[in-house]
């Protein structure tokens, strides 16, 4: 693709809409706008040309330009509650600080397209030039109803450190990765930890590049509101009805539903059992005093389940060893003994938790500092101010269903 015989046809250079569809509504909610060019032989993307640095940036920002203004030419006629997604270089964008991009939108307004509907996407957040006159370009912006999205979250972790700063009202998580096999649990977790913070700044999570249904699933499970790829709708040069989808999405979020369920009860099932458990081996050992001679008969009961068990005060002070199964036995390590656990997230509230229930709490799954291995923890109230912790193996929540 040649950028001369792009900039020189600017007729054939069209745009396409990718539906953006809602998990509450099941409908389409959106369009990404995106460009393409009309060649001799067949529609090509003009992802590479905006990608293209060495294409200079007046060429690009035309070629933008026109993307942009066909498409809110096509898109006065949408309802009025249906958002347009715009992709804009932060570099570029900032130019002539953003004057000609409001100054062609609040065109289209007077023509009915309302600023509130419009969401820009800035896809390149390593922004070469001060991080603080981006922010209040676009808190300007924002000033007028419109929306900012950050893109590429989770490809790069460098833009993670930008998203609490620039307080976007959507996040864009591109689950493209999600689909390599050479995918490690530090990506997932990379996207629990955007959910727990899109939560906190109250922002919407919105997934892209869906192209399978367990991405789509992985999306649902993990706070995400929107969502585009294939998988759902390709980009086309027209608008779609937007309840295209409403029975599908309706259905397959109920298999999610119901597949979700199961594993909580499953869960819940695992905790009362555990529950009980425990209260029978500490009646059985009601006469042993000492933690460590305790623990030494409860750990006979734990070979194929656990491999680490302790005993901490409620202000997280270990008053036992570390009990450590490894090579087939249970080993001591005593230089635990007083280390204290306290700036541990959730720690203190589970202690409170289980001091006014009087029952224990099976922990989500997490890396262990040690072993690097995903486990969950089984806390236990042993008495009114001490509390055990079952530390359970990778081996062992395989083999139960919904541990994993």
């Amino acid at each position: 693709m040649d950028a001369l015989d792009i900039i020189t046809d600017l007729d054939n250079v069209i745009p396409f809409f990718q539906p953006i569809f809602s998990a509450d509504e099941h409908r389409v909610i959106g369009y990404e706008i995106l460009g393409r060019y009309k060649g001799n032989e067949e529609i090509e993307s003009l992802g590479p040309f905006f990608l293209d640095d060495q294409i200079p940036d007046e060429y690009r920002l035309e070629v933008d330009n026109t993307v942009l203004s066909k498409a809110l030419d096509m898109a006065v006629d949408l309802d009025k509650d249906v958002l347009l997604f715009i992709n804009r270089d932060a570099d570029i964008l900032m130019q002539d600080h953003g004057e000609q991009f409001l100054q062609m939108l609040q065109q289209y307004e007077e023509k009915g397209i309302s600023l509130n509907r419009i969401v820009l996407e800035i896809s390149k957040l390593n922004y070469k030039g001060e991080f603080d006159h981006l922010d209040h370009l676009l808190n300007y912006y924002k000033t007028f109803g419109m929306k900012v999205a950050i893109d590429n979250v989770a490809n790069d972790n460098n833009q993670l450190d930008r998203i609490g700063q620039l307080g976007p009202d959507i996040i864009k998580v591109d689950l493209k990765a999600l689909r390599s096999t050479a995918t490690g649990p530090a990506f997932q977790d990379v996207l629990y930890s955007l959910s727990l913070l899109a939560r906190k700044i109250g922002a919407t999570l919105l997934f892209e590049n869906i192209e399978m249904v367990f991405q789509l699933q992985f999306a649902w499970k993990n706070g995400g509101r929107y969502y585009q790829g294939f998988y759902l709708c390709t980009p086309c040069d027209h608008f779609v009805g937007r309840d295209i989808l409403k029975d599908r999405l309706k259905n397959e979020f109920h298999s999610f539903i119901v597949s979700e369920k199961k594993k909580l009860e499953s869960l819940y099932s695992m905790t009362e059992n555990f529950q009980v458990t425990m209260q029978e081996y500490l009646t059985r050992y009601r006469k042993i005093i000492d933690y460590e001679e305790l623990l030494k008969a409860l750990v006979k009961h734990m070979n194929d389940i656990a491999f680490r068990v302790y005993i901490c005060d409620e202000d997280g002070f270990q008053k036992t060893p570390n009990f450590f199964f490894t090579g087939g036995e249970w080993k001591i390590q005593r230089e635990y003994l007083q280390k204290n656990w306290s700036w541990r997230p959730y720690f203190l509230e589970n202690i409170i938790k289980m001091r006014y229930e009087q029952k224990g709490i099976l922990s989500d799954l997490y890396s262990d500092i040690e072993t690097g291995e995903t486990i969950r923890t089984f806390s236990y109230p042993v008495n009114a101010n001490d509390y055990l912790f079952i530390d359970f193996s990778y081996s062992f929540l395989y083999q139960h269903d919904g541990l994993l």
